[in-house]
């Protein structure tokens, strides 16, 4: 390649990094920019998850360069001049199968092109403004004998002056379960001191365990979107795959999605579903009813219900004798013994939320209707005098107490109103559940919780607030069954979670994370492999550190590396501790160049 093409293409990809720098820095990175016909530009930082951050620790934002997916149905290239730059968002086709990688050898010339770009002794490029870019890494598509997966390259500063540059490689293999593929720990620290003329290193360990697979019951492994992960890091490693010392810092990291079959709140979850399909059918007046929760009709348990009332002389609310408290104890003893104390079903519960537990069962907007029927025209005629919760502002409860006095106001049961009834006793009913969990468990404080309970927002806003308790509770009642979590480590994590739904929408896919003692969990773990195991070798100090890092991982350690054997077992047994797990090894490399 020419000198003056050379130039001119370092001027082009120059152009294109500042472009996506600028756009990044105006809070608008979505749409990566193509470089030439063959590379795609992103600009990754912020609250995305770095795709490499399992081997660079910088904070910073980063470059990520893929190759380019054309569509196919058309070629906008043949248009183009070549100093264009387009939006690479118009080349992609309509579904991605992720990101690409180009070659190693195609890798090598942006590198060097980017380092020409940020060496200040290049003047003939003319670049009139010349600024510190973010760190670059490009995805390689491993075709060169060491496998290389990702190049990189970042500027060493001395102030606003570029002095150097760090080049980074990481290359992998696998997946293997031959052990006498490992590296040999001396060997790795005495390669590194000759690579860098150290002749003092220190060594960092990291492993990371699956809690859920450990944790599960008998020989099962049940599909799920969940995930709780235990991470350790501890200094001075003495050999490869070590155990991590029980003096290590660990971090428990929680991805829970809701509505596991199994879990002690399933029939909570339920009835949540239930609320949910109540609130979007009075935002958008279509209600999709969901499965009924009882084999009988809404409207006969509603007549029961009712009836009951009426042969009581006192006219208050039934209590723990009622044949709905005789319900809940049979279905609380379905359950393991061991979790009844968890969550149950409170012994409170009033008019208004026991009618919620019958017709929680509506299946259509007509059986809605005749079972509001049947209650108001009790309380028109005083046949029942029902007890409510104070602070309710429901319509309903508007009814019962105005039915107190001997005259109700009229009420036309149609439209939405009738879904708006029923949703706010629901909501009523719901906010009281949680409310009893975390006061209960002593996890928080009213005034802490009064945020999620809160009625002057919106009903659907309210819902909104439901679902993150819910959320919530999940996770705790998950660590209190598969961790056998105590109070002391509970309510810390009820604080982490509770500060993070103050501040973001729901996000079942969050990944909660708690600091924990080792100690904690390491019955858990002791006895299984790791997902991934590290060692970070490094010298030197500052800008002037250099690092070498050897890992193992049961999945492929980049997201473009393409592989039917992730995370599988030579022998499929979940707690015996004789399986030979499959792993990709993988080495990330560092070297240090100074301009003169």
């Amino acid at each position: 390649m020419g000198a003056g093409r050379r130039a001119r293409e370092a001027a082009q990809l120059h152009r294109s990094l500042c472009r996506v720098y600028e756009e990044g820095r105006e809070g608008n990175p979505g749409n990566p920019c193509l470089f030439e016909t063959d590379v795609e530009i992103c600009l990754v930082g912020g609250s995305c998850k770095s795709p490499i951050e399992r081997f660079w620790n910088g904070n910073d934002k980063i470059y990520v360069l893929q190759k380019a997916r054309h569509n196919e149905d058309s070629d906008p290239m043949s248009e183009l001049k070549p100093d264009d730059s387009v939006y690479a968002s118009e080349l992609l086709p309509k579904e991605s199968s992720g990101p690409a990688a180009l070659s190693v050898t195609r890798a090598k010339q942006l590198i060097s092109l980017y380092t020409m770009v940020q060496n200040p002794n290049m003047t003939h490029l003319n670049i009139s403004d010349p600024v510190v870019l973010p760190p670059l890494w490009i995805r390689c598509d491993g075709s060169d004998p060491e496998h290389t997966c990702w190049l990189g390259a970042e500027p060493l500063k001395a102030g606003n002056k570029i002095t150097g540059m760090n080049f980074y490689m990481v290359t992998c293999d696998g997946p293997t379960t031959d052990k006498a593929c490992f590296a040999n720990l001396e060997e790795l620290k005495m390669a590194h001191k000759m690579k860098h003329h150290s002749s003092i290193v220190t060594t960092k360990g990291f492993a990371q365990y699956e809690l859920i697979r450990a944790a599960a019951m008998e020989d099962t492994i049940v599909e799920s979107e969940s995930n709780i992960y235990v991470d350790i890091t501890w200094n001075a490693v003495n050999k490869i795959l070590e155990a991590p010392p029980l003096v290590s810092a660990a971090t428990l990291n929680i991805t829970l999605k809701p509505g596991d079959p199994r879990s002690p709140v399933y029939q909570l979850y339920r009835e949540l579903q239930f609320l949910l399909a109540l609130a979007e059918g009075l935002k958008s007046g279509v209600t999709e009813w969901p499965e009924p929760l009882e084999s009988e009709s809404a409207v006969e348990l509603v007549q029961e219900f009712l009836t009951d009332l009426k042969k009581k002389l006192d006219g208050y609310c039934l209590s723990g004798n009622t044949k709905e408290a005789e319900k809940i104890k049979c279905d609380t003893a379905a359950v393991d013994s061991s979790l009844k104390s968890i969550f149950s079903e409170r012994g409170d519960l009033d008019f208004a939320e026991q009618l919620w537990c019958k017709m929680r069962s509506v299946s259509s907007y007509q059986e809605l209707i005749e079972c509001f029927t049947l209650v108001i025209k009790c309380l028109e005629c005083g046949e029942i005098q029902p007890w409510i919760h104070q602070g309710s502002s429901s319509l309903l409860s508007k009814l019962i107490q105005q039915s107190y006095h001997g005259k109700i106001e009229a009420v036309s049961l149609s439209g939405i109103t009738p879904i708006q009834m029923l949703l706010e006793i629901g909501l009523d009913k719901m906010k009281k559940d949680y409310v009893s969990f975390f006061i209960g468990q002593e996890l928080a404080t009213l005034t802490y919780l009064d945020y999620f309970i809160s009625t002057s927002v919106d009903l659907q806003e309210q819902v909104h607030r439901v679902q993150k308790l819910h959320h919530m509770l999940e996770i705790m009642v998950s660590c209190t069954v598969l961790l056998q979590f105590k109070h002391e480590n509970l309510f810390p994590l009820t604080q982490i979670c509770m500060k993070y739904y103050k501040e973001n929408p729901l996000n079942e896919q969050h990944e909660f994370q708690l600091p924990i003692r080792p100690a904690l969990v390491n019955k858990l773990y002791e006895n299984d492999h790791p997902e991934i195991w590290k060692v970070d070798i490094s010298s030197g100090h500052g800008q002037k550190e250099v690092k070498t890092t050897w890992q193992v991982s049961t999945n492929p350690p980049v997201e473009h590396m393409i592989s039917s054997n992730t995370g599988l077992l030579s022998e499929s047994t979940v707690n015996g501790s004789s399986e030979e797990r499959m792993y990709f090894i993988s080495m990330a490399k560092c070297s240090q160049v100074y301009f003169m």
